[in-house]
């Protein structure tokens, strides 16, 4: 028997990690099920443990582990009926990912270019995306659909850096329901194989700005953020709408917090930026992944 750890995802969260024989337990008593997303060293994404050969009795699917980090292989096949969940991944080559995030920061900074450089930015990621059952993920957005909402981003972050107190305060709502149009937006232009998907982010615009006011006072408590930050990705996941299964986000806060601590480490020695930008890039979109919905 296998000496791996293994982590399940329940209810939105991670568990484990829990020796193999504790895991066939779990599967045996129907903790797990066929349908429950596991992941253990060696997968390149969360699958589900019905997907694994030998793991749940019963089940014989071909094997899908790949090589530690090799992307998964892309679904194939229409849009009428496969809609097995599983975990997102990306490929996102370090001296790209680096340039284009530089382009990213440059463009807010001189303001004028910013809807350019974040619409080129948004369309790479996008691009690079492995999503269970949507093959050739697109992005459909163009630079002048809300380029407002682009110019003003880039405009209050010099009023954020400005002596002025109480601008500083007002500010931060203000950012928030920028930031709302603009997830609004990405996941409106979103597309697979060529065809628009018709996938929707209906949380409010109050629930946006009550989030990100909370971020804010979290930080008095010097690691409450990486919690709120958490609970956060999972109120936008169940405001996802249009697909047929529901996104999950698996990390917890203590992985958000540890990860986003080495990260900020890392990045003050300045060389170890491209590599740990990576890493904390491709953990995080890991991180978001598909079930069936519960009926």
């Amino acid at each position: 028997m296998s000496n791996r750890s293994w982590f399940y995802a329940s209810n939105g969260q991670q568990q484990g990690p829990y020796p193999e024989a504790q895991l066939r337990d779990l599967i045996t008593r129907g903790t797990i099920g066929a349908d429950t997303l596991v992941w253990t060293e060696g997968m390149s994404g969360w699958q589900r443990a019905g997907e694994i050969p030998g793991l749940v009795p019963g089940r014989s699917a071909p094997p899908s582990v790949s090589h530690p980090g090799a992307p998964p292989p892309a679904a194939t096949g229409d849009y009428g009926g496969d809609y097995s969940g599983g975990a997102l991944s990306a490929d996102l080559p370090i001296w790209s990912l680096l340039g284009r995030t530089l382009l990213l920061v440059i463009g807010m900074l001189l303001v004028i270019p910013a809807p350019w450089t974040s619409t080129a930015f948004y369309r790479w990621i996008v691009s690079r995306l492995y999503v269970p059952g949507r093959p050739n993920m697109g992005f459909t957005g163009q630079p002048l659909d809300i380029w407002y909402v682009f110019i003003a981003i880039g405009v209050l972050t010099y009023l954020g850096s400005a002596d002025l107190y109480y601008l500083q305060y007002l500010s931060i709502p203000v950012q928030a329901v920028l930031s709302w149009m603009i997830i609004r937006w990405i996941a409106s232009n979103l597309s697979s194989n060529g065809q628009p998907l018709p996938i929707a982010f209906n949380g409010s615009a109050l629930g946006y700005v009550g989030w990100q006011v909370l971020l804010y006072v979290s930080f008095i408590t010097i690691i409450g953020w990486a919690w709120v930050i958490t609970a956060w990705m999972r109120w936008i996941c169940r405001n996802i709408e249009g697909t047929h299964r529901e996104v999950i986000f698996l990390a917890s806060g203590l992985e958000v917090l540890w990860r986003s601590i080495v990260f900020g480490v890392a990045c003050i020695f300045i060389i170890p930026i491209p590599w740990v930008l990576r890493w904390y890039a491709n953990w995080y979109l890991s991180q978001f992944a598909l079930a069936d919905r519960k009926v």
